[in-house]
């Protein structure tokens, strides 16, 4: 039987002022299967084409610790000791840094972990696979 599922993508916006943005991760919570985890891309190229005097260094911290938020690592301080819930809510809360999160979708599946793969793939790899299925901005009517 299916299971709801949430999700968002991680954007990454060089120059907050700009609104100019490049999708680096996706995260994925499933409640009823108690899964948490992101994926977050190695490639900033696309970001440092929108500004080429992007802190690199300073973003893959940040990425990092989303990974460490989503594991519940001691890395991650206070956030990573809450439960993987409160865990997935703070890091989609709306926020105005250099990496934000979209809007959370929803879906249903019997594999979170198959689907943070899919999402991946088709949201953040450049370029972007297709699996068949439409990503909720390309459904038809």
């Amino acid at each position: 039987m299916p299971h709801a599922y949430e999700w968002a993508v991680l954007r990454l916006v060089p120059r907050v002022e700009r609104c100019e943005s490049v999708n680096v991760g996706v995260v994925v919570y499933c409640r009823a299967l108690d899964f948490l985890a992101a994926s977050v891309s190695d490639d900033l190229s696309r970001a440092l084409a929108l500004d080429p005097d992007l802190d690199v260094a300073a973003v893959r911290m940040g990425l990092e610790s989303v990974l460490a938020v989503c594991a519940g690592s001691p890395e991650a301080g206070e956030n990573g000791r809450r439960s993987p819930g409160e865990r997935f809510r703070w890091l989609v809360a709306p926020r105005s840094t250099v990496v934000q999160p979209s809007p959370v979708h929803t879906g249903l599946t019997d594999d979170p972990a198959a689907e943070l793969a899919d999402l991946a793939a088709r949201m953040v790899a450049w370029p972007p696979a297709r699996s068949g299925r439409p990503v909720p901005e390309e459904r038809e009517s």
